[in-house]
């Protein structure tokens, strides 16, 4: 028996590398949200808007996101986000 991996956009997507630092903007809301804490709780989805921007805190496991918005800390997936930070001259050669 043998297994393909099958790549899906969404898949694809979810492997979205982001720097430290950077700014993102939320583009979908998760079904609920959790906190960027060590022991992380779940809060409803309008504790953060769709396009309401952060900065990338750290990569957590799980292909989850910290990031800080203006209510705190949360982590997010990268399928619900998008870099908003411009690529420099030097970044692109």
């Amino acid at each position: 028996m043998s297994y393909e991996l099958i790549k899906t956009p969404s898949l694809i997507k979810m492997s979205q590398e982001f720097a430290i630092g950077s700014k993102v903007r939320v583009v979908a809301l998760p079904p609920y949200v959790k906190t960027a804490e060590p022991m992380p709780m779940l809060r409803p989805p309008d504790v953060i808007h769709i396009g309401e921007e952060g900065i990338v805190l750290d990569r957590r496991p799980g292909g989850y996101w910290g990031i800080r918005f203006t209510k705190g800390a949360f982590l997010l997936d990268s399928q619900y986000i998008e870099s908003i930070d411009k690529p420099t001259e030097s970044d692109s050669k």
